[in-house]
């Protein structure tokens, strides 16, 4: 065995025996666009694959200023207080210059960020569809790996970010703050449609009357729409919260884990689980598709003169692009 394949091997030692440092390490080499990196941790991801751990996948999202960061720390250190490891796995706006990330949710999460139970990975999002990093699925199956009870994935909450992150998890949670009837219209139905729970934080001091009237004209939103599949009764709900002064936080746990249970009980869960994998495997082979037609000295030269054409209006984009993939995969 060579020596980076050693050096894999022990970091997935060290991963499965829940080490912090290792998992920090195991997603940077995930995050890692060098070939040689890709190798090492499609070796890892095989090495600590296991069915049997699995933890809760939460995503959540919300509007810029809607206190996701506060409403995470306070959530975090609730479960860790139980004795639950709890991972959070943020996606920042990456900066267009050095691709990194902005926010740093580490400095917005400090005092979970001290909690041995906890661990907080803030990811650029690398101009990724709707600010989801591409490997947050990878390292989503490593915290599970490093035995994490719950996996928080947060979204810049803008785009298509809430449907790509509803799509990786197991329960879906949209945060709104109190606000005037009239802003419900301002809400997409889509991420309506696709909520397990609407939080409505800040519902403390003067903003309680107004979140109390927040709340309920979401949940009779939720009401009109046709009941889904996988939902037991009074599912999707709408509640409210205060991350300032741990109001309603234990109840949005509760609720969590009551839909997560029923799911469990209907079989629900698994066949989610099964078409998540399913999803994530036909998206890395068309990735990995994209990547070898980057690659191909004769895709590329094809493809320079084909974008040319394209630009004139001389040739049609579809033609132009079903003659690349004959290219790299002749029929």
């Amino acid at each position: 065995m060579s020596a980076p394949m050693e050096d894999v091997m022990d970091l997935a030692e060290k991963l499965r025996a829940g080490d912090r440092r290792a998992l920090a390490r195991a997603i940077t080499l995930v995050e890692s666009g060098r070939t040689d990196h890709r190798a090492r941790a499609d070796a890892l991801l095989e090495a600590v694959a296991d069915p049997e751990r699995q933890a809760l996948r939460i995503g959540l999202s919300g509007t810029p200023g809607v206190g996701k960061s506060t409403f995470i720390e306070a959530f975090g250190c609730m479960l860790t207080d139980q004795g639950l490891r709890v991972a959070v796995l943020a996606v920042d706006p990456s900066s267009t210059r050095s691709g990194g990330s902005i926010l740093g949710d580490k400095t917005r999460m400090e005092r979970l960020s001290r909690e041995p139970l906890a661990f907080i990975r803030p990811s650029p999002s690398q101009t990724q569809l709707g600010g989801v990093a591409r490997r947050t699925r990878d390292a989503i199956a490593l915290c599970e790996a490093a035995g994490f009870d719950v996996v928080l994935i947060e979204t810049v909450g803008v785009g298509q970010s809430e449907t790509i992150v509803a799509e990786m998890s197991d329960l879906f949670v949209l945060l709104l703050a109190p606000a005037g009837g009239d802003e419900l219209q301002g809400v997409k139905r889509g991420i309506m449609e696709i909520a397990d729970l609407v939080l409505v934080n800040k519902a403390d001091g003067d903003l309680k009357a107004a979140a109390t009237r927040t709340v309920a004209d979401y949940a009779g939103a939720l009401r009109l729409m046709r009941k889904r599949e996988g939902d037991p009764e009074g599912y999707p709900m709408a509640m409210p919260v205060s991350a300032l002064d741990m109001h309603g936080v234990d109840t949005a746990w509760e609720a969590m884990q009551v839909l997560a249970e029923f799911r469990k009980e209907t079989g629900f869960w698994q066949a989610r689980r099964t078409e998540q994998a399913r999803g994530w495997f036909e998206d890395e082979v068309r990735l990995g598709l994209l990547r070898r037609l980057q690659h191909d000295p004769k895709a590329d030269a094809a493809i320079e003169t084909l974008r040319s054409d394209v630009a004139k209006g001389t040739r049609a984009p579809s033609a132009a692009a079903a003659q690349v993939l004959d290219i790299l995969l002749p029929k």
